[in-house]
């Protein structure tokens, strides 16, 4: 027999007479819980007495029988005292890059939490507090959000953009040029209209929902600079002039080119752009040109790499390119549409009312003021144009460098495709202007950090997504121990399958991002 002390959770010190036969231990007697030392040294000398007086062995007094029994025992003791276990390996790779932006500097603890939220799981607000509980033990009341999110409206807004701008010219090495520019929509799941949200034009086909008009700023690379929102009806072509005029004089900015696509070229816009100073690069709409220059269009040469330019305006050139590949994909669209309309022709479901429709439509036309056919001469002429694609530009730039330049719009395109999908902007739940100016604003936050992890990850030399960094990262967890003698709280992250130790790197991003200053 010997005596064993036990420590329990609380800190306190069991005292327990154990007996050891056969390779197995049983406790014999109970003698209580010590609180102090002296406590302790009473209660040893105690069950010391009764092993003395009816053990009939030798005395031992063996805190640590054995080594089985100590691990056994401290490994019991230590998840005894776990306190909780957080879901939070994506957290803490999340809150090095908002730091590691700037963001930081906006001291509002309630701003990191949703934008983190919104990268790791895009839900409502109300939803987004129960998130936050559950994975990283943080109580957000949703009064508080809401609150927040009309400050951020009123005094914060333009210091995230000021923090955004001022990173992307830092690692873009001091100057933004180029900047591209283009529009979406987002909906909302309501029909309500007021002076913000109106049904209009919907990029995502919802046609019975009320919208905003979303103009995104981007530089190269897809950095987001700014953004502004507009009426749900706002025609997107007098969207763009407002937004980069508000950038440029907010920002001091020189020596850009504004690069958009062909649906906000206008006459209007190209006159704004020059009388402002501004160097550009617009996608043409050659179908409606005057009918010299569409003559002049379809006679030059169609070779992949060989460009044609043409004086446009006071002081811009058109340009006008071929490619094969686009020449199929025309070819392609046109036949599936046809096809379409011929099925739809078979089966009398064409009316009158279908010629003023968009698309393929546009091949029908009526005659006698009643029957409606499809044109096969507009389909012809319609192939005439197929692989022609023009640019407009008051830059010096050389033709091929000008394509190559407007053909780096992609940029805008995926970073509406990942606001929208990953990020879940849209359908918005908000319906005061103030929140639904913040809900973008915190959707622009976790794009840029978004986008500062993906340019991480590639300095990092990993081959692999954002999202499968992201994905592997949520199944990490924090483990932490609550000492009972001091109440302190003991933490540790656990990288344990190959897996997560893939991933390892992303944990101390500012080792990364010193060796990108230096490679």
């Amino acid at each position: 027999m010997f005596v064993r002390k036990k420590r329990h959770r609380s800190g306190n010190i069991g005292v327990i007479v154990v007996d050891k036969s056969n390779g197995k231990f049983r406790e014999i007697k109970n003698f209580g819980v010590a609180r102090t030392d002296t406590e302790l040294e009473a209660l040893c000398l105690e069950a010391k007495q009764w092993i003395r007086k009816y053990g009939g062995q030798q005395e031992m007094d063996f805190t640590e029988p054995d080594k089985k029994s100590s691990e056994e025992e401290e490994t019991n003791r230590v998840l005894s005292n776990i306190d909780s276990l957080l879901v939070n390996g994506h957290r803490i790779i999340l809150d090095q890059v908002y730091d590691s932006i700037g963001f930081n500097q906006i001291k509002d603890p309630i701003l990191r939490s949703l934008v983190i939220a919104r990268i790791s799981q895009p839900m409502s607000k109300r939803a987004t507090v129960d998130y936050l509980k559950s994975y990283f033990d943080e109580d957000v009341n949703l009064f508080e959000i809401y609150r927040y999110m009309d400050k951020l409206y009123d005094t914060q807004k333009d210091e995230v953009q000021r923090i955004s701008v001022e990173h992307t010219r830092k690692i873009l090495g001091g100057s933004v040029g180029l900047m591209f520019y283009d529009v979406t929509t987002l909906y909302f799941e309501s029909g309500n209209k007021d002076v913000l949200r109106e049904p209009g034009f919907s990029k995502d086909g919802k046609t019975a929902e009320s919208q905003i008009v979303l103009g995104l700023l981007v530089s190269r690379d897809g950095y987001p600079l700014s953004y502004c929102l507009f009426n749900g009806s706002q025609y997107e072509g007098y969207t763009m002039i407002p937004v980069i005029d508000d950038f440029i004089q907010r920002f001091s900015l020189q020596n850009f080119v504004v690069v958009a696509d062909a649906g906000l070229m206008s006459r209007r816009n190209i006159n704004l752009l020059e009388d402002a100073g501004y160097k550009y690069i617009i996608g043409a709409r050659i179908h409606t040109e005057s009918a010299a220059l569409k003559e002049w269009i379809l006679k030059q040469d169609r070779v992949m790499g060989k460009y044609h330019e043409h004086k446009y305006g006071e002081s811009g050139r058109l340009i006008i390119g071929y490619s094969e590949d686009r020449a199929r994909k025309d070819a392609h669209n046109r036949e599936k549409g046809v096809l379409r309309l011929r099925k739809a022709y078979a089966s009398g479901k064409i009316t009158k009312s279908s010629v003023n429709k968009r698309g393929y439509n546009k091949f029908l036309e009526i005659s006698n003021d009643v029957d409606v056919v499809i044109s096969e001469d507009k389909i012809n002429e319609d192939a005439q144009w197929d692989g022609l694609k023009g640019y407009i530009t008051n830059t010096s730039l050389a033709p091929s460098d000008v394509v190559q330049q407007y053909h780096g719009l992609w940029v805008v395109e995926r970073a509406f495709r990942v606001t929208k999908g990953n990020l879940e902007a849209r359908p918005i739940f908000h319906f005061t202007e103030k929140r639904i100016e913040a809900h973008i604003c915190i959707c622009f936050i976790a794009y840029k950090v978004y986008k500062e992890l993906e340019r991480i990850i590639k300095l990092a030399k990993m081959k692999i997504s954002v999202d499968t960094a992201l994905k592997i990262a949520k199944t990490i967890v924090t483990i932490r121990i609550k000492m009972p003698n001091n109440g302190k709280i003991k933490q540790q992250t656990l990288l344990l399958t190959p897996a997560q130790l893939s991933i390892k790197r992303l944990f101390d991003i500012n080792d990364i991002l010193n060796e990108g200053k230096n490679p």
